[in-house]
Protein backbone atom coordinates (compact mmCIF):
# COMPACT_ATOMS: atom_id res chain seq x y z
CA UNK A 1 0.00 0.00 0.00
CA UNK A 2 3.01 2.30 0.34
CA UNK A 3 4.22 4.50 -2.47
CA UNK A 4 7.68 5.92 -3.04
CA UNK A 5 8.59 9.61 -3.32
CA UNK A 6 8.45 9.64 -7.11
CA UNK A 7 4.96 8.13 -7.16
CA UNK A 8 3.84 10.58 -4.48
CA UNK A 9 5.03 13.62 -6.44
CA UNK A 10 3.59 12.32 -9.69
CA UNK A 11 0.14 11.77 -8.21
CA UNK A 12 0.20 15.02 -6.30
CA UNK A 13 1.08 16.83 -9.52
CA UNK A 14 -1.84 15.23 -11.34
CA UNK A 15 -4.26 16.28 -8.61
CA UNK A 16 -2.90 19.82 -8.54
CA UNK A 17 -3.23 20.12 -12.32
CA UNK A 18 -6.83 19.01 -12.03
CA UNK A 19 -7.54 21.64 -9.40
CA UNK A 20 -7.98 19.29 -6.46
CA UNK A 21 -5.26 20.79 -4.26
CA UNK A 22 -3.08 17.75 -4.78
CA UNK A 23 -0.21 17.77 -2.30
CA UNK A 24 -2.13 18.75 0.82
CA UNK A 25 -4.97 16.30 0.28
CA UNK A 26 -2.71 13.49 -0.83
CA UNK A 27 -0.32 13.92 2.11
CA UNK A 28 -3.15 13.97 4.64
CA UNK A 29 -4.80 10.94 3.03
CA UNK A 30 -1.67 8.81 2.94
CA UNK A 31 -1.04 9.39 6.62
CA UNK A 32 -4.49 8.53 7.98
CA UNK A 33 -4.02 4.76 7.74
CA UNK A 34 -1.60 3.03 10.07
CA UNK A 35 0.75 0.34 8.72
CA UNK A 36 -1.37 -2.28 10.47
CA UNK A 37 -4.53 -0.98 8.81
CA UNK A 38 -2.86 -0.80 5.42
CA UNK A 39 -1.63 -4.39 5.77
CA UNK A 40 -5.08 -5.57 6.82
CA UNK A 41 -6.73 -3.98 3.81
CA UNK A 42 -4.05 -4.97 1.31
CA UNK A 43 -3.98 -8.74 1.53
CA UNK A 44 -6.09 -11.66 2.71
CA UNK A 45 -5.62 -12.76 6.32
CA UNK A 46 -6.61 -16.02 7.96
CA UNK A 47 -9.99 -17.34 6.86
CA UNK A 48 -11.41 -18.57 3.58
CA UNK A 49 -8.71 -19.14 1.00
CA UNK A 50 -9.16 -18.64 -2.70
CA UNK A 51 -7.01 -17.53 -5.60
CA UNK A 52 -9.83 -15.71 -7.39
CA UNK A 53 -13.17 -15.19 -5.67
CA UNK A 54 -16.31 -15.02 -7.76
CA UNK A 55 -20.09 -15.37 -7.64
CA UNK A 56 -22.94 -16.83 -9.61
CA UNK A 57 -26.27 -15.05 -9.11
CA UNK A 58 -29.13 -17.39 -10.04
CA UNK A 59 -32.00 -14.99 -10.63
CA UNK A 60 -34.61 -17.69 -11.13
CA UNK A 61 -34.15 -18.77 -7.51
CA UNK A 62 -35.40 -15.41 -6.29
CA UNK A 63 -39.11 -16.10 -6.19
CA UNK A 64 -40.30 -12.67 -5.05
CA UNK A 65 -39.10 -9.09 -4.87
CA UNK A 66 -39.06 -9.54 -1.09
CA UNK A 67 -36.43 -12.28 -1.47
CA UNK A 68 -34.21 -9.84 -3.34
CA UNK A 69 -34.83 -7.00 -0.91
CA UNK A 70 -33.83 -9.25 1.98
CA UNK A 71 -30.37 -9.65 0.44
CA UNK A 72 -29.99 -5.90 -0.01
CA UNK A 73 -31.18 -5.09 3.50
CA UNK A 74 -28.88 -7.68 5.04
CA UNK A 75 -25.80 -6.33 3.24
CA UNK A 76 -26.57 -2.71 4.00
CA UNK A 77 -27.30 -3.38 7.65
CA UNK A 78 -23.99 -5.03 8.54
CA UNK A 79 -21.98 -2.49 6.52
CA UNK A 80 -23.62 0.60 8.01
CA UNK A 81 -24.93 1.82 4.66
CA UNK A 82 -27.02 4.95 5.30
CA UNK A 83 -30.53 5.51 4.02
CA UNK A 84 -30.97 9.15 3.06
CA UNK A 85 -34.53 8.55 1.95
CA UNK A 86 -34.13 9.80 -1.61
CA UNK A 87 -32.56 8.47 -4.84
CA UNK A 88 -30.44 11.62 -5.29
CA UNK A 89 -28.23 10.85 -2.27
CA UNK A 90 -28.56 7.05 -2.40
CA UNK A 91 -25.62 5.00 -1.15
CA UNK A 92 -25.68 1.48 -2.56
CA UNK A 93 -23.49 -1.55 -2.10
CA UNK A 94 -25.96 -3.90 -3.74
CA UNK A 95 -29.07 -2.76 -5.56
CA UNK A 96 -31.60 -3.67 -8.24
CA UNK A 97 -32.25 -2.44 -11.74
CA UNK A 98 -34.01 -3.64 -14.86
CA UNK A 99 -32.54 -6.26 -17.19
CA UNK A 100 -31.94 -3.70 -19.94
CA UNK A 101 -29.98 -1.44 -17.58
CA UNK A 102 -27.95 -4.20 -15.94
CA UNK A 103 -27.17 -5.88 -19.29
CA UNK A 104 -27.38 -3.11 -21.92
CA UNK A 105 -27.21 -4.34 -25.48
CA UNK A 106 -28.46 -7.84 -24.68
CA UNK A 107 -32.16 -7.10 -24.39
CA UNK A 108 -34.55 -8.02 -27.22
CA UNK A 109 -38.26 -7.78 -27.88
CA UNK A 110 -38.74 -11.54 -27.34
CA UNK A 111 -37.57 -11.59 -23.73
CA UNK A 112 -39.99 -13.45 -21.52
CA UNK A 113 -42.12 -11.22 -19.31
CA UNK A 114 -40.56 -12.41 -16.07
CA UNK A 115 -37.02 -11.59 -17.21
CA UNK A 116 -38.10 -8.26 -18.61
CA UNK A 117 -39.79 -7.12 -15.40
CA UNK A 118 -37.73 -8.88 -12.73
CA UNK A 119 -35.44 -6.54 -10.76
CA UNK A 120 -31.86 -7.76 -11.23
CA UNK A 121 -29.29 -7.59 -8.47
CA UNK A 122 -26.22 -5.50 -9.20
CA UNK A 123 -23.03 -4.92 -7.22
CA UNK A 124 -19.35 -4.23 -7.72
CA UNK A 125 -18.06 -6.74 -10.25
CA UNK A 126 -14.61 -7.14 -8.65
CA UNK A 127 -13.04 -7.13 -12.09
CA UNK A 128 -9.80 -8.79 -13.09
CA UNK A 129 -8.85 -5.52 -14.82
CA UNK A 130 -10.51 -2.89 -12.62
CA UNK A 131 -10.32 0.60 -14.19
CA UNK A 132 -11.22 2.13 -10.80
CA UNK A 133 -7.93 0.93 -9.33
CA UNK A 134 -5.92 2.50 -12.12
CA UNK A 135 -7.83 5.78 -11.75
CA UNK A 136 -7.39 6.16 -7.98
CA UNK A 137 -4.48 8.55 -7.21
CA UNK A 138 -4.05 7.50 -3.57
CA UNK A 139 -4.54 3.71 -3.72
CA UNK A 140 -7.71 4.10 -1.68
CA UNK A 141 -9.18 1.52 -4.02
CA UNK A 142 -7.01 -1.49 -4.69
CA UNK A 143 -7.10 -5.11 -5.82
CA UNK A 144 -6.21 -7.86 -3.36
CA UNK A 145 -4.35 -11.02 -4.33
CA UNK A 146 -7.62 -12.97 -4.17
CA UNK A 147 -9.26 -10.67 -6.72
CA UNK A 148 -11.34 -8.57 -4.34
CA UNK A 149 -11.41 -4.89 -5.27
CA UNK A 150 -11.36 -3.19 -1.90
CA UNK A 151 -11.73 0.31 -0.45
CA UNK A 152 -9.56 1.89 2.22
CA UNK A 153 -11.81 4.68 3.49
CA UNK A 154 -8.89 6.31 5.31
CA UNK A 155 -7.13 7.02 2.03
CA UNK A 156 -10.11 8.29 0.03
CA UNK A 157 -9.83 12.01 -0.75
CA UNK A 158 -13.20 12.23 -2.49
CA UNK A 159 -11.84 13.03 -5.95
CA UNK A 160 -14.35 10.55 -7.45
CA UNK A 161 -11.98 9.49 -10.23
CA UNK A 162 -12.90 5.88 -9.44
CA UNK A 163 -16.59 6.67 -9.91
CA UNK A 164 -15.89 8.15 -13.33
CA UNK A 165 -13.78 5.13 -14.28
CA UNK A 166 -16.25 2.44 -13.16
CA UNK A 167 -18.48 1.45 -16.10
CA UNK A 168 -21.01 -0.28 -13.83
CA UNK A 169 -22.11 2.58 -11.58
CA UNK A 170 -21.06 0.50 -8.58
CA UNK A 171 -19.72 3.35 -6.44
CA UNK A 172 -21.49 5.93 -4.32
CA UNK A 173 -20.34 9.23 -2.86
CA UNK A 174 -21.27 10.61 0.54
CA UNK A 175 -22.28 14.18 -0.20
CA UNK A 176 -23.49 14.45 3.39
CA UNK A 177 -22.43 12.95 6.70
CA UNK A 178 -23.94 9.44 6.51
CA UNK A 179 -23.82 8.61 10.20
CA UNK A 180 -27.09 10.28 11.27
CA UNK A 181 -28.87 8.25 8.56
CA UNK A 182 -27.87 4.81 9.81
CA UNK A 183 -30.84 3.30 11.62
CA UNK A 184 -28.80 0.87 13.71
CA UNK A 185 -25.01 1.08 13.68
CA UNK A 186 -23.07 -2.17 13.53
CA UNK A 187 -20.10 -1.57 15.85
CA UNK A 188 -18.08 -4.28 14.11
CA UNK A 189 -17.80 -2.33 10.85
CA UNK A 190 -16.49 1.23 10.37
CA UNK A 191 -18.84 4.05 9.48
CA UNK A 192 -17.85 6.58 6.83
CA UNK A 193 -17.67 10.36 6.68
CA UNK A 194 -18.81 13.03 4.27
CA UNK A 195 -16.69 13.14 1.12
CA UNK A 196 -15.86 9.41 1.00
CA UNK A 197 -16.63 6.98 -1.84
CA UNK A 198 -17.86 3.50 -0.96
CA UNK A 199 -19.00 0.27 -2.58
CA UNK A 200 -19.34 -3.50 -2.09
CA UNK A 201 -16.13 -5.04 -0.76
CA UNK A 202 -17.26 -8.66 -1.19
CA UNK A 203 -17.38 -8.87 2.62
CA UNK A 204 -13.62 -9.12 3.06
CA UNK A 205 -14.10 -8.70 6.79
CA UNK A 206 -16.14 -11.92 6.74
CA UNK A 207 -13.89 -13.79 4.30
CA UNK A 208 -10.93 -13.15 6.55
CA UNK A 209 -12.86 -14.74 9.42
CA UNK A 210 -13.76 -17.82 7.40
CA UNK A 211 -17.33 -16.65 6.70
CA UNK A 212 -19.20 -16.35 3.41
CA UNK A 213 -20.30 -12.93 2.13
CA UNK A 214 -23.49 -11.73 3.81
CA UNK A 215 -25.46 -11.61 0.54
CA UNK A 216 -24.62 -15.27 -0.12
CA UNK A 217 -26.00 -16.38 3.24
CA UNK A 218 -29.07 -14.14 2.97
CA UNK A 219 -29.91 -15.37 -0.55
CA UNK A 220 -30.71 -18.91 0.67
CA UNK A 221 -28.90 -20.57 -2.21
CA UNK A 222 -29.64 -18.07 -4.97
CA UNK A 223 -26.08 -16.70 -4.85
CA UNK A 224 -23.16 -19.12 -5.00
CA UNK A 225 -19.67 -18.04 -3.98
CA UNK A 226 -16.31 -19.68 -4.51
CA UNK A 227 -12.87 -19.83 -6.09
CA UNK A 228 -12.99 -19.30 -9.85
CA UNK A 229 -9.50 -20.80 -10.17
CA UNK A 230 -10.56 -24.05 -8.51
CA UNK A 231 -12.16 -26.45 -11.04
CA UNK A 232 -13.76 -28.36 -8.16
CA UNK A 233 -15.46 -25.33 -6.61
CA UNK A 234 -19.23 -25.00 -6.82
CA UNK A 235 -19.06 -21.84 -8.90
CA UNK A 236 -16.82 -23.51 -11.48
CA UNK A 237 -19.14 -26.51 -11.69
CA UNK A 238 -22.10 -24.21 -12.32
CA UNK A 239 -20.20 -22.22 -14.93
CA UNK A 240 -19.13 -25.39 -16.75
CA UNK A 241 -22.68 -26.77 -16.94
CA UNK A 242 -24.72 -23.63 -17.63
CA UNK A 243 -24.69 -20.62 -19.88
CA UNK A 244 -24.07 -17.51 -17.82
CA UNK A 245 -23.77 -13.84 -18.66
CA UNK A 246 -21.75 -10.98 -17.20
CA UNK A 247 -22.19 -7.23 -17.25
CA UNK A 248 -20.60 -5.42 -20.23
CA UNK A 249 -18.02 -8.13 -21.00
CA UNK A 250 -17.02 -6.30 -24.18
CA UNK A 251 -15.23 -3.65 -22.08
CA UNK A 252 -12.50 -6.12 -21.11
CA UNK A 253 -12.70 -5.55 -17.35
CA UNK A 254 -13.39 -9.29 -16.80
CA UNK A 255 -16.12 -9.17 -14.09
CA UNK A 256 -16.11 -11.97 -11.52
CA UNK A 257 -19.90 -11.81 -11.02
CA UNK A 258 -21.86 -14.18 -13.27
CA UNK A 259 -25.61 -14.43 -13.77
CA UNK A 260 -28.00 -17.25 -14.54
CA UNK A 261 -31.17 -15.69 -15.90
CA UNK A 262 -33.37 -18.75 -16.32
CA UNK A 263 -33.85 -21.91 -18.30
CA UNK A 264 -31.36 -24.04 -16.36
CA UNK A 265 -33.03 -26.57 -14.09
CA UNK A 266 -30.00 -28.63 -13.10
CA UNK A 267 -28.25 -26.04 -10.91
Amino acid sequence: MSIDRRQFLKRAGVLTALGIGGTTFLFNSLNTATPAEASEFASPQKGLKGKRWGMVVDMKKFKTKEDIQLVINSCHKIHNVPNFGNPKDEIKWIWTDSFEHVFPGTENKYLDENTEKLPFLALCNHCDNPPCVRACPTQATFKRKDGVVGMDFHRCIGCRFCMAACPFGARSFNFRDPRPFIKEINPDYPTRTQGVVEKCNLCVERLDQGLLPECVEASKGAIVFGDLDDPNSEVRKILSKNYTIRRKPNLGTEPSIYYLIGGEENV
